[in-house]
């Protein structure tokens, strides 16, 4: 019976991460062109604006995001005919969102910083990195050997596929322990009735939320004191993002 137990625990472990890899490769399958437009986008709506000026709104923009979308989930236990596991449907979903607009932000705050990530495995490594903060740093600094306090740049290095593909592997591992710790403890919070699930729910999210901004901050260090670019002025109809994408919703 014990070793039955095991293998089921052990099929949900794997399930777990397989459905996180697919939610966190929805983000950062955002192709450096697609980023690079968005971040255009910001600026041609902000076209005074400093390197930092803009990053600061790029995380204005997500935790409002983040934060609106624990705030609703949260509230849907609070509407009459609306059962738990209806909540529990509506958090998986929020979940993704959450997970999409942080790796959103993340390759967003790269372009920012003249970084353009073209391999999908280094896109990854980034995401999660930026994700697990401290414990994802580590990671790569073992990796890679750079110990720099911008960090993130050891991730575009070049590093042999095998290498990079081992290291995403760890930090999966470490990522899907992490974040379902933290989660857990938001989704129970979010299925309190009465309308009180919405007030947990948008403040853990904006928590959790200023856990990425921080540690995006601490990937890149300070950002460039000036655009190295020209702004290119983008038609009014020239940014559309697909729907299907976190990025309807963090526009400037």
């Amino acid at each position: 019976m014990a070793k039955s137990i095991d293998n089921a625990s052990s099929n949900d472990a794997g399930r777990v991460e397989k459905i996180l890899i697919s939610v966190l490769d929805n983000g950062s399958r955002l192709q450096a062109p697609a980023v690079a437009k968005y971040v255009e986008h910001v600026r041609h709506s902000h076209p005074d604006e400093s390197p930092a000026q803009i990053i600061d709104r790029l995380e204005k923009m997500f935790l409002l995001a983040v934060t609106g979308s624990g705030s609703a989930v949260g509230a849907t236990a609070a509407i009459p005919g609306v059962g738990t596991v209806a909540s529990i449907a509506a958090v998986g979903a929020e979940s993704a969102f959450f997970l999409e607009a942080s790796a959103l932000l993340t390759l967003a705050v790269a372009s920012v910083h003249g970084i353009s990530i073209e391999n999908h495995q280094q896109r990854r490594a980034l995401v999660l990195a930026v994700a697990l903060g401290e414990s994802g740093m580590e990671i790569v600094q073992k990796v890679t050997g750079v110990t720099a306090k911008n960090w993130g740049t050891a991730i575009t290095s070049k590093i042999p596929s095998s290498t990079m593909r081992g290291m995403n592997s760890t930090l999966v591992r470490k990522f899907v322990m992490k974040y379902a710790a933290k989660r857990s403890a938001l989704i129970l919070g979010k299925l309190v009735p009465a309308g009180i699930g919405a007030v947990i729910g948008g403040a853990g999210n904006r928590v959790i939320g200023k856990g990425v901004v921080k540690n995006a901050r601490d990937a890149f260090g300070p950002a460039p004191a000036r655009w190295t670019d020209h702004l290119v002025i983008l038609p009014e109809d020239d940014f559309t993002p697909d729907p299907a994408t976190t990025t309807r919703v963090l526009r400037g």
